[in-house]
């Protein structure tokens, strides 16, 4: 048999993604989403167009049930982990998280993040969700990379995947049509560091 087609038959080694998942900041803790934590505030944030500028979902409208649903194909999903992230303080939602769609037979996840309480902007949300996110894809999950992009006047968003480790890898020129017209998405990465790839586990 030819290795390549040898290779196409091999199973796809994954990690089980354990559930609940904790992780816990010094400011934030991130959890697995339920339903239940679908509120009103989400779905107005998810209908903000300053919240939702730099991101796909400014195209769709979204209620309850569209969000409550979206939710619920996460929670047991075996490619893809969405958490929200929590004020330590007050427990207070703030915003999502998502590790996703992931790779396995690479070793590979995607990461995109909303914080959506305008009132915590700036105070470094992002910053703090993404390093632990990073930790569990890595560590519990041994993974071997994780990628994530955003459009380049998102200068928030950039800064908090350059202080996460990440490499900025790649710039799609005039990709998406934006507010002031087309811009450029920038792309990041992040390698595991300590080599634990799950590709050859």
């Amino acid at each position: 048999m030819e290795p390549e087609v040898s290779d196409l038959n091999k199973p796809v080694m994954t990690a089980k993604i354990e559930r609940p998942i904790y992780l816990s900041g010094a400011t934030v803790f991130l959890r697995d989403l339920n339903a239940e934590d679908v509120s009103q505030d989400y779905v107005n944030w998810m209908n903000d167009p300053e919240v939702m500028k730099c991101t796909e979902s400014r195209f769709v409208t979204h209620d309850l049930d569209s969000i409550k649903n979206f939710v619920r194909l996460h929670e047991r999903s075996e490619n893809s982990v969405l958490l929200g992230i929590f004020s330590q303080d007050n427990r207070l939602h703030l915003g999502n998280i998502k590790l996703g769609p992931i790779q396995w037979q690479h070793g590979l996840g995607d990461i995109g993040l909303i914080v959506g309480r305008k009132s915590f902007w700036g105070r470094g949300i992002a910053s703090e969700a993404i390093p632990l996110l990073c930790d569990y894809a890595f560590s519990s999950l041994k993974l071997h990379k994780l990628t994530a992009n955003c459009y380049a006047s998102n200068k928030g968003s950039a800064k908090a995947f350059l202080k996460a480790g990440f490499d900025q890898e790649g710039m799609r020129l005039l990709h998406v049509k934006g507010e002031s017209g087309w811009e450029d998405v920038l792309e990041f990465g992040r390698i595991n560091q300590q080599g634990i790839g799950n590709i050859n586990q």
